[in-house]
C-alpha cells in the first residue's frame, strides 16, 4: 500500500483567498493587540493592512515607553474616543536620552503641561507620567497640576517643577481628584502648603507615596505635613534636603513607611493611633546629636513579622571626635521623638573601638518610654578595626553609671554579642541582673577578639547568675 502524501496546511490567507484574522471581530482583534504588551508594537501592526490600521488607539491600555517626547502629544491625538470607551491606563515613560543634551533642550514647562493636559482629556483611570531624572534646579518653574476626574490612581515622576494646585474655582473645593485611590509623587518638588491643598480636594485618598532623592531647591523648607483624614498609608522617603520636622496627622492611618535624613534635632508629631504596620528610619549627621562621646547615627523603628508582636526598635551609635557636655546630652531625647509607636524589643549596635559603653546603655534605658516597657534587650558590639586607649576621665564615661539604680520591671530577655571580657562588660551585666526582677534568659555571645590570656567568660558569667532563676548561654559565635 503507498504512502498518502501528506496536505500542506494552509495559511490563514491564500492567494485569492480569505485573510481570516481580519475578519475576526473588533473586540478580538484588540484582544490579540493587547496582548503585545506594547502600545507601539500594536501600532505598528497598521502596515498589515487597512483593517488593522487605528485599531490600536482603541486599546484599553495605552502604554508609551519609547516615543520621543516631541512626538508624544501627535499620537495622544489619535487615541479620541466616546465616554463609553475611556482608557484604564494610560502610562507615559518618556526614554532617557542617548547621548548628552543641554540642559535647554530638555522638555520646558509648557509642553509638559501641554501634554498633562493631553491626557487628562482622555480620561484614564490609571496615570502614569515619568520624565527622565533631570538633576537639582535651581529656579524651578511652577507646574499646575490638571484635573483626571476618573483617576483612581496618579504616578508623577522626575517632574522637575513645582507642583501647584489651580484655584478652588477652576474644580471645586474637595473634588479636584474625585476618584483618586492612589498618589505618588516620585522626585517631584511639592511644598507642604500645596500638599495640604491637595489633600483636601482629594476626598477618597487613601495612599500617598512621597520619594524625593535630590532636591536643592531655595526656598523650600525641610520640613514634612501631612494632614488628611481618610489616609490609610503613607510612604515617606527623602534624602536631600535633611528634613528638620515631621508633622503627621492621619487618624485612619494604617501603614507608614517613613524614611530620612536629620541633620539636628528634629521635630516629630504623628498622630494616627490606628497604625497596624511600621518602618521608621531616620539617619544623623555626624556629631549632630549625642551623649559624651557617644554620636547616634541612625534609628529603626520596625513592626515585627509575626502578628501580635509589638515592634523593634534599633539605635545605632558610635564614638565620634566630639564630646556632648552634660547639657547637650541630647540623644535618649531624641531618641524618643522617634518612638512613634509602643515596642517591646530594642537593640543597640555600638561601634565602640575599645570604650567602655555601659554609660550609654543605661542612658537609653532610663528613658521613660523603654525601662517600664521593654521585653527584649539586644546590645550588639561590633568589632572595630582601630582602638583607642580608654584613658581615665574618658569622655565615653560622662556619668557614675555602675552605681546607679534603675527599674527594667518587664524585661525578660538579654543578649550581649560581641563579648570581650573587659571589667565594665561584667559591670553592666550585674546592673541588669540586679534591675530586671522578671528576667528569665541570657545570651551572651563571645568575640572573636577575645584575649586568650584572660580567663575563660564562660565561668565568670555562670558565677554571676548562679543564684538567680536566669538561663544563660555563653558561647562562641
Amino acid at each position: 500500500m503507498g504512502l498518502t502524501p501528506k496536505r500542506r496546511r494552509r495559511s490563514a490567507k491564500q492567494p485569492g483567498g480569505v485573510d481570516y484574522i481580519s475578519a475576526l471581530p473588533d473586540d478580538l482583534l484588540l484582544l490579540i493587540l493587547a496582548g503585545l504588551g506594547c502600545t507601539a508594537a500594536a501600532a505598528r501592526t497598521s502596515g498589515l493592512s487597512r483593517r488593522w490600521r487605528g485599531l490600536w488607539a482603541r486599546l484599553g491600555d495605552i502604554s508609551l515607553r519609547d516615543v520621543a517626547f516631541e512626538s508624544l502629544a501627535a499620537v495622544l491625538s489619535l487615541v479620541a474616543r466616546p465616554p463609553a470607551s475611556a482608557i484604564s491606563l494610560l502610562e507615559i515613560r518618556v526614554p532617557r536620552q542617548k547621548r548628552r543634551v543641554p540642559r535647554e533642550h530638555w522638555p520646558v514647562r509648557e509642553d509638559v503641561a501641554s501634554l498633562a493636559r493631553v491626557a487628562a482629556r482622555l480620561a484614564p483611570e490609571t496615570v502614569v507620567l515619568a520624565l527622565p531624572p533631570k538633576g537639582s534646579n535651581p529656579n524651578p518653574a511652577d507646574f499646575h497640576l490638571p484635573c483626571f476626574r476618573r483617576a483612581v490612581s496618579i504616578v508623577l515622576e522626575s517632574l522637575p517643577f513645582v507642583l501647584r494646585v489651580p484655584p478652588a474655582a477652576a474644580g471645586g473645593e474637595g473634588d479636584f481628584f474625585p476618584a483618586l485611590h492612589t498618589l505618588r509623587l516620585l522626585d517631584c518638588i511639592v511644598v507642604d502648603k500645596e500638599l495640604g491643598a491637595l489633600l483636601s480636594r482629594c476626598p477618597r485618598l487613601r495612599v500617598l507615596e512621597l520619594r524625593h532623592k535630590v532636591t536643592t531647591w531655595p526656598g523650600v523648607r525641610a520640613r514634612r505635613i501631612v494632614r488628611s483624614a481618610k489616609l490609610q498609608e503613607l510612604v515617606l522617603h527623602s534624602e536631600r534636603p535633611w528634613l528638620s520636622s515631621v508633622h503627621i496627622v492621619a487618624p485612619m492611618l494604617k501603614q507608614l513607611t517613613m524614611s530620612f535624613w536629620a541633620h539636628k534635632e528634629a521635630t516629630i508629631s504623628v498622630s494616627a493611633s490606628t497604625m497596624q504596620k511600621v518602618s521608621w528610619r531616620c539617619s544623623y549627621a555626624q556629631n549632630a546629636i549625642g551623649f559624651g562621646l557617644w554620636s547616634l547615627h541612625k534609628l529603626k523603628l520596625e513592626t515585627a513579622e509575626t502578628p501580635g508582636q509589638l515592634p523593634s526598635l534599633q539605635i545605632y551609635a558610635g564614638n565620634s571626635s566630639h564630646t556632648f557636655s552634660n547639657q547637650k546630652a541630647n540623644l535618649a531625647n531624641e531618641v524618643e521623638k522617634h518612638t512613634v509607636v509602643e515596642f517591646s524589643d530594642m537593640e543597640l549596635h555600638l561601634s565602640t573601638a575599645g570604650h567602655v559603653f555601659g554609660a550609654l546603655v543605661l542612658h537609653l534605658l532610663q528613658m521613660k518610654r523603654i525601662r517600664s516597657v521593654l521585653r527584649r534587650l539586644k546590645v550588639v558590639r561590633q568589632s572595630s578595626p582601630e582602638k583607642e586607649a580608654c584613658h581615665a576621665n574618658c569622655p565615653c564615661e560622662p556619668t557614675d553609671w555602675r552605681t546607679q539604680i534603675i527599674a527594667l520591671t518587664a524585661l525578660e530577655e538579654v543578649g550581649i554579642y560581641g563579648f570581650q571580657g573587659e571589667d565594665h562588660e561584667y559591670d553592666l551585666l550585674k546592673l541588669v541582673l540586679g534591675s530586671a526582677p522578671m528576667l528569665r534568659r541570657m545570651t551572651v555571645k563571645l568575640s572573636h577578639e577575645l584575649s586568650s590570656a584572660k580567663d575563660d567568660p564562660r565561668t565568670k558569667i555562670q558565677d554571676l547568675v548562679a543564684y538567680s532563676s536566669v538561663e544563660c548561654l555563653v558561647y562562641l559565635g
